[in-house]
């Protein structure tokens, strides 16, 4: 109370002024509000295939919302994906980049709270008799002033200090808000890596089904053109062939075993791919046993309208919130051209000797409000405005062309599919057609009726047709991802 009593009157009326000028000036904003920019996006993508609909007109979910253990069914695919989504070394830094971004916006928070500091000072300046310091009179009050190494200056002080920077034009509010967009942008970077990841597990695994029905195929063939051989040497001995015959069979059978270790070393090192997307060495951990065989592919494809991209794909969001945060920026650099009022005040004890300290004779405080004003500073503070200005214009362009890139690759998705579907129809016919001739050229060149050369004719298209089909389903495959992928899925 006492304390309280010596405070001049006229800092009350000071510290009162300030304090209504804060109250006057605490609802005023640098800055506008961020508005989305309006995108003229179109109500449905470009091309809508006739097995492929809207979402919106059925009132059904967009593939791209839903969850990646729901729209991959193999379950050693899902294994694969966990291992890759706990154990990607990239994935790892971006998550741990999204971390530091959060303890950055966690700061900005604390920036509208006071700084408080606690100070224990023990001070004691000495010269010496050749200096222009004089001795403290206070602390040699009745004794013997030494003429070497006297004390100018000593105190002992325990006190608390505290300042507090006043909001009046929303820079830290601005600063919070572009603080915030920062680590919401970080989080939807990490959902746009965990799709890729998703999506790129699945491809390499499924690559690895096609590589692996490649070399069944390769393999059958051999022993095909195994069986014909057999049969022209059969014939070369009855006089029926001349030595030609051997040596073109033999040259055809080279080039389907020649098939057989290129397939191999494609699928050892499609393997090690897929264990560096694991975030492990090449090992033996995966073993392939099958091929595409019965792989699922999406028979009913929604992919909603190009709006919901901006809510589901990670990276269209990411840009967003580039833009968000250009935005709260330009709010700082304007604000920081205005006055700035910070409050000041420090309590505590000080005194000569440290054995007085406590003593409430010792007691001090210290009250400060000043308000500042730049005026000139060598044009850094309008520099910085209006670079400001220009960045958030590069982030709003930045996100129009996310947005139209999203829109486009969508587009191309769903006709890449449709017409992957009729390319693969005419591989089926293709290879059906290629299948039955080597069965009749066999059988006629058993019977005399054919020639060697129509059997490996036969033969090189049935082999070409066969990896031809394989090669577009794997496509088949790899474009659902990608539309799975384009339209959002693989974060959830």
């Amino acid at each position: 109370m006492s304390l309280i009593k010596n405070i001049d009157k006229t800092n009350w009326r000071s510290i009162s002024a300030a304090l209504l000028i804060v109250l006057v000036l605490w609802g005023c904003k640098s800055g506008k509000n961020y508005v989305r920019p309006d995108l003229k996006l179109p109500d449905t993508f470009k091309t809508l295939p006739s097995d492929q609909s809207d979402s919106a007109a059925l009132s059904s979910d967009n593939i791209g919302e839903l969850p990646w253990r729901t729209f991959f069914e193999d379950t050693t695919l899902l294994a694969l994906i966990d291992r890759g989504l706990e154990n990607n070394l990239y994935l790892k830094q971006i998550r741990k980049e999204s971390e530091i971004a959060n303890e950055s916006f966690k700061q900005t928070k604390a920036n509208f709270f006071p700084q408080l500091t606690a100070i224990l000072e023990k001070r004691n300046d000495r010269y010496s008799q050749n200096s222009s310091t004089r001795e403290s009179v206070k602390y040699y009050q009745g004794k013997d002033t030494p003429n070497q190494w006297y004390v100018a200056r000593a105190n002992s002080m325990a006190a608390v200090q505290s300042s507090w920077e006043i909001d009046l034009w929303g820079k830290l509010r601005r600063q919070k808000e572009a603080n915030r967009a920062q680590f919401q942008r970080r989080e939807a970077i990490t959902k746009a890596i965990e799709t890729d990841l998703v999506a790129e597990v699945a491809t390499a695994y499924y690559k690895l089904l096609m590589l692996k029905e490649q070399q069944q195929v390769a393999t059958y063939n051999l022993r095909l053109n195994d069986s014909t051989l057999s049969i022209v040497n059969l014939q070369f001995r009855a006089g029926e062939v001349s030595s030609l015959a051997i040596t073109q069979t033999e040259s055809q059978k080279l080039i389907s075993a020649s098939l057989v270790p290129q397939i191999e070393r494609e699928l050892e090192i499609q393997k090690n791919k897929l264990t560096e997307l694991l975030g492990d060495y090449p090992n033996e951990t995966i073993n392939v046993n099958r091929g595409l065989g019965d792989t699922r592919l999406l028979s009913d494809i929604y992919v909603g309208v190009p709006l919901e991209l901006i809510k589901n794909r990670p990276d269209v969001n990411a840009a967003e919130l580039a833009l968000v945060e250009a935005n709260a920026q330009v709010g700082v650099s304007q604000a920081m051209r205005y006055p700035a009022l910070s409050l000041s005040a420090q309590l505590g004890y000080d005194a000569i000797s440290f054995s007085n300290v406590l003593n409430p004779g010792s007691l001090f405080g210290i009250f400060i409000g000043s308000l500042t004003q730049p005026i000139f500073q060598n044009r850094r503070l309008k520099t910085r405005y209006r670079i400001s200005l220009a960045e958030r214009d590069i982030a709003e362009l930045a996100f129009r062309e996310k947005v139209i890139q999203a829109v486009t690759e969508i587009s191309n998705g769903m006709v890449t599919i449709e017409k992957l579907e009729e390319e693969y129809e005419l591989a089926e016919q293709r290879l059906t057609n290629a299948r039955e001739a080597v069965k009749e050229s066999y059988l006629l060149f058993s019977s005399g009726y054919a020639t060697y050369l129509e059997v490996i004719n036969a033969q090189s298209n049935a082999l070409e047709s066969e990896l031809y089909m394989v090669d577009v389903k794997m496509q088949m495959l790899v474009a659902n991802i990608e539309l799975y992928r384009n339209l959002g899925g693989g974060w959830n």
